[in-house]
This record gives C-alpha cells, sequence and structure tokens, in this order.
C-alpha cells in the first residue's frame, strides 16, 4: 500500500483552496497519479466549489482535503457532507485542518476537540486523529492571510475517517417470524405447598390459633358520638360575606334578592314621572298610570319592570 494508504486502481478527489500553493498543489496531484496508475484516476476540486460538482455519489475510494502543503482550508458542514456523499461505501477521508488550541470569539475556526465531531456528525465513521502539530511558517502566514486570525494558539490537524459500508438511505428487509408458538402440551404443574400457601378454607377459619381482628374495636369514642346538624349544615351565602346568590343557592338568598327587586321602586331618570303621562319620557315604566305624589310608593306589574 502507497503513501496515504492509496492503491493502484483506486478513484481519488483532492480537495484544495485559494490558500493551497499552485506548485505544491500539482506535486501532490503527481504524486497521487503516479499511485494509482492508468486503472485509477485523480479528480481536484477547489472546497468552495465541491458542494456544486457534478460527482455522483459512491464515486471515490478516498478523499484528501486539506493536504496540500502551506493550506489553510475550513471544511464546513455542508463541505463534510459533500465529501461523506462522494465516497464509496467503506472509503477513506484524509482531512487535514488549522484549528485552535481554544474557542475565540469572532472567529470561524474549530477547535482540537470539535473537529472530530464535525466529521461524525457528516456521516462518518471510525474518526481517529493521526497528527497534531504546530504550524509551518508557510501555514501561519496562509492561516493569517486568508483566515484574518492573527494569535499564536494554533495547530494543525490530520484526521482520517470512513463511510459506513452502506449507502445512505438504503434499506435491508428484515428477517422476522410471526408464527404462533405451539401452546405447551398440558397446564403447568403447580406446586402443592405453594397452593397451599394461598388457599384459605373454612376450617382454617375455625382455627383456635388464628386470630381474628373485631371490627368494632376500630372505633373510639368519638366515632360513635351523633354529630351536631348544624355543623353538617353548609354555610348560607350570607354567612361566607356574598352579596350576590350562588348558581345553585338552597340557602333562600336567591328567593330574597328576587322578592326584594320586585318590591323595588323604580329610579326616575327625568324626575317627572309622579307629574303624568305629558311628562313621562317614551320608555317610562309609569305610562298609563295617573300621577302620583313624590316618594309615593306604586305597583307595577311584573310586564311594566324594566329600566326608564
Amino acid at each position: 500500500m502507497g503513501e496515504y494508504g492509496i492503491t493502484a486502481g483506486q478513484r481519488v478527489a483532492i480537495v484544495w483552496d485559494s490558500s493551497s500553493p499552485v506548485e505544491a498543489l500539482k506535486d501532490l496531484v503527481d504524486k497521487i497519479r503516479a499511485l494509482v496508475g492508468a486503472a485509477g484516476s485523480v479528480s481536484v476540486e477547489n472546497v468552495n466549489q465541491l458542494c456544486q460538482s457534478s460527482h455522483r455519489e459512491s464515486s471515490f475510494d478516498v478523499v484528501l482535503s486539506g493536504l496540500v502543503p502551506g493550506s489553510a482550508a475550513q471544511h464546513s458542514p455542508e463541505v463534510l457532507a459533500e465529501i461523506a456523499r462522494i465516497l464509496k461505501p467503506g472509503g477513506r477521508v484524509l482531512l487535514k485542518e488549522p484549528v485552535l488550541t481554544a474557542s475565540a470569539n469572532n472567529s470561524r475556526m474549530k477547535t482540537a476537540t470539535k473537529l472530530p465531531t464535525a466529521l461524525t456528525l457528516s456521516g462518518l465513521v471510525e474518526v481517529k486523529e493521526l497528527q497534531k502539530e504546530a504550524l509551518s511558517p508557510e501555514e501561519t502566514q496562509a492561516v493569517q492571510e486568508h483566515l484574518g486570525y492573527q494569535g499564536s494558539d494554533l495547530l494543525i490537524v490530520q484526521l482520517e475517517g470512513r463511510k459506513p459500508n452502506f449507502e445512505v438511505g438504503s434499506s435491508s428487509q428484515l428477517q422476522l417470524s410471526f408464527a404462533k408458538k405451539a401452546a405447551p402440551s398440558g397446564k403447568p404443574s403447580v406446586d402443592p405447598a405453594a397452593a397451599k400457601l394461598w388457599t384459605l378454607s373454612a376450617n382454617d377459619m375455625n382455627d383456635e390459633e388464628m386470630d381474628l381482628l373485631d371490627s368494632d374495636e376500630l372505633l373510639d369514642s368519638e366515632d360513635l358520638k351523633k354529630p351536631d346538624p348544624a355543623s353538617l349544615r353548609a354555610p348560607s351565602c350570607k354567612e361566607l360575606g356574598k352579596k350576590k346568590a350562588c348558581k345553585n343557592c338552597t340557602c333562600g338568598l336567591a328567593e330574597e334578592l328576587e322578592q326584594e327587586k320586585r318590591s323595588s321602586q323604580p329610579k326616575s331618570a327625568c324626575g317627572n314621572c309622579y307629574l303624568g303621562d305629558a311628562f313621562r319620557c317614551a320608555s317610562c315604566p309609569y305610562l298609563g298610570m295617573p300621577a302620583f305624589k313624590p316618594g309615593e310608593k306604586i305597583l307595577l306589574k311584573e310586564n311594566q319592570l324594566h329600566d326608564a
């Protein structure tokens, strides 16, 4: 097996970014072509254009990304998902990316612990770290120029991951048996000792050694006292301080309020009701009745009780 674990006849994809030196990219492509030979093939894709490429799913045996010396490629979740898509089942990805030793604000770079998680979330398995080292001067310069990060807490990490040995969305029929199991012949035997333990017969009730509890002994003197009827009566609405009767009033407050309503004197809106019909409003309840003295109590019929 050759460098990067590549053998003759394999299909390899090399992913590069704008920070990759052109000469270093050419050298890597020539080296991989020599490994796969005439029976294999090498495709070169820019990391920013990979998701728009026309590669069919399960096209490559190996994907090399960010392995061009001097590269500062960053792998977004979309790029990692596309790499997993174009890999064949069981195919490998070798990935290199500059990372931070600790999280930093206003930086899109990952930390050394978050990069393997990103590969796993993209659908890759058996993700492992192959190498972790300080950045070379060329890689440090690429990070500063292309990623705009000026800090010194940087490392370059190389990881390997595999695509599962099945295609995304594939299905397999489960071999399930729904045949009914044959009923066992005969009833299961019962332990006589267990049966006797859970059986209570009339003879057991007459056993002199059995101590039965008298139910009357469970009641004390307070339980035998006759309760006061007043304590059993529910408090009335008035006793509870309510000015309105309950919906299902049974204490008599509803009837009392209704009687007061019927016997109450309607309040005059204009103050001229006692003078007679010539001075009364169109909705006056006293229409048709003779004049009366102010303050005199007048009894109205049921159908005349409405607001003036």
